[in-house]
């Protein structure tokens, strides 16, 4: 390609103009188009979503790329978001084959493996479902919903409660209205429940998980159940309703939203009809917007997943998470990166001591060692981003991005373990709203104003 093609498209890459790059590259005919000439156009599908078409440009060029690592990782991160877990784990192994120790290749490598060994287990449990149903279905038809459970003291009622979840008990004619709206039909168990008690908090809000969700490492939470209803806000197609959160929250469409998270939004339950068709009994799941919608199974149906509610004292470890958290910000030693930006620092005195005191702030306030988006955990964004690109004042959005995790996240002792990777980016895009962030030739930077208010901010810390 020419020299000042490749010029463009790199200033083109760093502004996240992706689009650009695939106006020009597909305006060379296809078969003009060089080795590096694909491999970028597949790069920038895969930065615009477009997985399929990114694969589809990676694969023209698979024997020219077989040693190429870089090839190979745009092949499994393309495959990762169109979950070939298995298949992103062997690109992502090929990749780590041909340029060792990689920081990168070798996160998204752990990561593929995860989601790859999840999803076999997931196979796995449904190939036996189906092997051991035979009858079922007619054995459970004929025991009454919840038997031998009481349901008198099932509910926590409070104003709040009956104002956003709880309805009039309803009626056959509603209940066929919503189940049309919906598209699905709704389980017998959970119409039992709702005509007992339309909608509401339960007071066991916990289920446990055999594996880590965003919410904890064994156990999602709910805050609340949906009625069946359109009146009240958090029913199934109220206005925060199961058809709200399909269309405006992008959550699979694969059956009916019917508990929400104290997430507010970033995560629910759902009923999962994949595997029994609209009429069927569902199964109910767990999905987290945080991690790409990610699928965790919970229950075999609804009766099953309400039995399974437990009390969220049985998961209280706050206090012992506290003072671990505590000590890892008093004592815990610096990631390399993080410590290797603090050497660098001339304007605050005692930097180190700084940070550690605005984190042990957000532990006594929060309970525990994590940034979200309020305001101590924007302070922390903020004096990341000072220090990194203070050091390194050629750093584009998506190269910020990439480094993050590497500071505190994913920082060892004194790190956090994990990250949603949305707040970082909404906190950027938050600050260049606000004219505290200006991007110049693709580089990121704070204003001169604002780094020196993140600098006096550190001084009174």
């Amino acid at each position: 390609m020419d020299y000042s093609l490749i010029e463009q498209l790199d200033q083109w890459h760093e502004d996240d103009d992706h689009q650009r790059i695939v106006d020009a590259l597909t305006a060379i005919p296809e078969k003009d188009r060089e080795y590096d000439a694909v491999n970028r156009l597949g790069r920038a599908y895969n930065n615009l979503g477009l997985y399929e078409e990114g694969l589809h440009q990676f694969e023209i060029i698979s024997e020219a790329g077989k040693q190429d690592p870089l090839w190979h990782f745009r092949v499994g991160y393309a495959l990762y978001h169109l979950k070939r877990y298995e298949d992103a784990l062997q690109a992502f192994r090929k990749a780590d084959l041909l340029e060792p120790a990689d920081e990168k290749t070798e996160l998204w490598l752990s990561w593929s493996l995860q989601k790859a060994e999840k999803q076999r287990k997931e196979a796995q449990r449904i190939a036996a479902k189906l092997k051991a149903k035979q009858e079922i279905l007619g054995g459970t038809t004929s025991e009454l919903p919840f038997a031998n459970l009481s349901l008198d003291d099932f509910w926590e009622d409070s104003e709040y409660a009956k104002d956003s979840y709880q309805s009039d008990p309803p009626t056959d004619e509603l209940i066929q209205s919503i189940e049309q709206e919906l598209g699905y039909k709704l389980p017998s168990s959970y119409i039992a429940l709702m005509k007992h008690h339309n909608g509401g908090v339960p007071k066991n809000t916990c289920f446990r998980t055999d594996e880590p969700t965003s919410w904890a490492e064994d156990h999602i939470a709910i805050t609340g159940i949906l009625g069946i209803g359109r009146d009240k806000s958090y029913s199934l197609c109220g206005d925060l309703g199961s058809p709200f959160m399909i269309e405006e929250w992008g959550y699979p469409d694969i059956g009916v939203v019917i508990c929400d998270c104290p997430s507010a939004g970033h995560d629910v339950v759902m009923l999962d009809y994949r595997n029994c068709g609209r009429d069927g009994e569902p199964e109910v799941i767990h999905v987290d917007q945080e991690d790409d919608y990610e699928i965790t199974f919970l229950a075999d149906n609804f009766e099953a997943f309400v039995r399974g509610l437990i009390s969220e004292e049985e998961f209280d470890t706050s206090e012992e998470d506290k003072e671990a958290d505590l000590y890892r910000v008093a004592s815990g030693n610096f990631s390399p990166l993080l410590e290797e930006l603090c050497s660098r620092v001339t304007e605050v005195e005692q930097i180190e001591q700084k940070i550690r005191r605005i984190c042990t702030r957000i532990v006594e306030e929060k309970g525990h060692f994590s940034f979200h988006a309020d305001e101590l955990s924007h302070l922390m964004y903020d004096v990341q981003f000072w220090l990194y690109i203070k050091s390194y004042p050629d750093t584009s959005r998506d190269q910020y991005l990439d480094v993050y995790q590497n500071i505190i996240a994913f920082g060892g002792e004194f790190g956090q373990g994990g990250y949603a990777p949305s707040f970082i980016s909404d906190w950027l895009d938050q600050r260049k709203k606000e004219g505290k962030i200006i991007q110049d030739h693709g580089r990121v930077k704070f204003t001169d104003a604002y780094a020196k208010n993140v600098i006096q901010q550190l001084n009174q810390a």
